[in-house]
């Protein structure tokens, strides 16, 4: 049995999905759920209380919205990984989703049976998005931006988030980054996810134009 499974919290007001989200995850060994909630309230706290790597989370709670938990979630746990499940699939949910630190986002319409494949992706560095909610996401930079970021912009980033992002941008793997520069997979992603916030993206491929784009990956 692995030492270090991936701990998942699930918020999900619907009896049966959330029973079959919890099901199909416990019977995979890399993974175990740590907590599920059914309200904004039970939820809040369990996040105050558990060690997670990943919250699957939908946005339509009850007693309440659920992106007031991804915003929580991201503050209490920087370095882990926050997927939505939702029925919510216009641009306004899916832009405040993801600016509250939301990684993944998929529609239940469109939604896999096997769970553990998406949690697997967002641990690996990716992130899980349904075809709509890309091109939602692509909409609101385009209008935010006009598909233009500014090269006059300071460096956003540390020393060694610059370096990471040199490598990402080699097309070096997680593992690959970890061993150049003698740090953990875990660590790397940590610095990732940071970079994936401080330049407002949600890929690897999204950082390294971005960072293009502002002149960060001249020297």
């Amino acid at each position: 049995m692995p030492e270090n499974k991936i701990n998942v919290l699930l918020v999900e007001d619907d009896g049966e999905v959330r029973h079959r989200f919890e099901t199909t995850i416990n019977q995979d060994p890399l993974m175990r759920v740590v907590g599920c909630a059914s309200t904004k309230r039970d939820a809040a706290r369990l996040i105050e209380t558990l060690k997670f790597e990943v919250m699957v989370i939908d946005l339509g709670l009850p007693d309440g919205d659920g992106i007031d938990l991804i915003h929580l979630a991201s503050r209490l746990h920087p370095s882990s990984d926050i997927m939505v499940i939702t029925v919510y699939g216009d641009e306004q949910h899916v832009v405040n989703s993801i600016a509250a630190g939301a990684t993944g986002y998929i529609l239940k319409e469109a939604e896999s049976e096997d769970i553990t494949a998406q949690i697997k992706l967002l641990r690996g560095g990716g992130s899980p998005v349904s075809p709509s909610v890309a091109r939602s996401v692509l909409r609101a930079l385009q209008s935010h931006s006009g598909g233009i970021v500014q090269s006059s912009e300071p460096n956003p980033l540390s020393a060694r988030e610059t370096e990471i992002l040199h490598l990402l941008a080699k097309g070096m793997s997680f593992n690959e980054i970890g061993e150049i520069l003698s740090i953990s997979p875990h660590t790397v992603t940590a610095h990732i996810k940071k970079i994936y916030r401080k330049l407002q993206v949600h890929s690897r491929g999204e950082a390294v134009y971005e960072a293009g784009q502002m002149g960060l990956l001249n020297s």
